[in-house]
């Protein structure tokens, strides 16, 4: 099946260019990106929403996918407990190949048609969940057939993929095609795809939590307190919500461990500065 992320690059001679040409030309090509994506919006919404509904209703959000775009799951699902404060199994990110493949490829781990339900029945999988296939061509057989077997469960399901007419958007209950076009290495869709991927989970697991509660006004009031930095935007977001000065804040947010316990106790009167 032909794909546009496969097809020949717009630029050739790469290794007779000098480094600023090479810089700007992949400049050139990743603008681009954005607007593939804003044109696949109306798609987000519905994921999105697909997601709350489950995620709301005590379901998890499962990413599958295979080299960069299994990675990519991973990536995003291992970011949503610090940032948001939620269980670390709520979002999870499964790779072809296993976690050993987050590092280092395993060599035909992406052809397997039937292991991606395998995977996901390890966690338990129910049609409560949802699952999003994540992959550039949108037919790889890993995800396909992992997407395939949840439908047959009645599990929801979506896709993030670069190619138009792909067997993933067809299988997919909540499709999202962010056609990107060819790399500026031919092939190479760690490039202006795995861009998109990465723009389009921002965009799903950030929704959601704002839409589950986890935000409020701009600020991450569930945020994990694992580092001084982390310990610091919080008193910091203590002090501006409650009008303290920064030793109050401080004393109040190691009480209660997180900045909306803090505030809620606070305005409770359950802790008195």
């Amino acid at each position: 099946m032909s794909t546009t992320t496969e097809s020949e690059s717009n630029y050739d001679s790469l290794e007779r260019m000098p480094v600023l040409k090479l810089l700007q030309s992949i400049n050139q090509e990743d603008k681009t990106v954005p607007f593939a994506v804003e044109r696949a919006i109306p798609q987000i919404e519905t994921l999105v929403k697909t997601t709350v509904d489950r995620l709301s209703r005590g379901g998890r959000l499962f990413y599958i996918g295979a080299g960069t775009s299994g990675r990519l799951g991973i990536v995003d699902a291992s970011e949503c407990p610090p940032t948001y404060g939620v269980p670390h199994g709520m979002v999870i990110g499964i790779i072809a190949g296993g976690d050993g493949a987050i590092r280092k490829a395993v060599e035909f781990a992406e052809d397997d048609t039937t292991q991606a339900w395998k995977d996901l029945q390890e966690h338990h999988i129910t049609p409560k969940d949802i699952v999003v296939g994540i992959a550039a061509s949108g037919n790889t057989p890993y995800v396909v057939g992992g997407l395939e077997a949840c439908r047959r469960q009645g599990i929801a399901t979506g896709c993030i993929v670069c190619n138009a007419n792909s067997n993933a958007a067809a299988t997919a209950d909540c499709p999202v095609e962010v056609i990107t076009g060819p790399e500026f290495v031919t092939g190479s869709t760690r490039m202006k795809a795995g861009t998109a991927q990465k723009l389009v989970l921002n965009m799903l697991t950030t929704a959601t939590m704002v839409q589950l509660g986890h935000v409020k006004g701009n600020k991450m009031v569930d945020m994990q307190l694992s580092n001084t930095k982390l310990v610091e935007r919080g008193i910091r977001m203590v002090m501006e919500e409650l009008q303290l000065a920064k030793p109050e804040a401080a004393a109040l947010l190691k009480k209660y461990g997180s900045v909306r316990a803090a505030i809620e106790a606070y305005r409770n009167g359950d802790y008195q500065v």
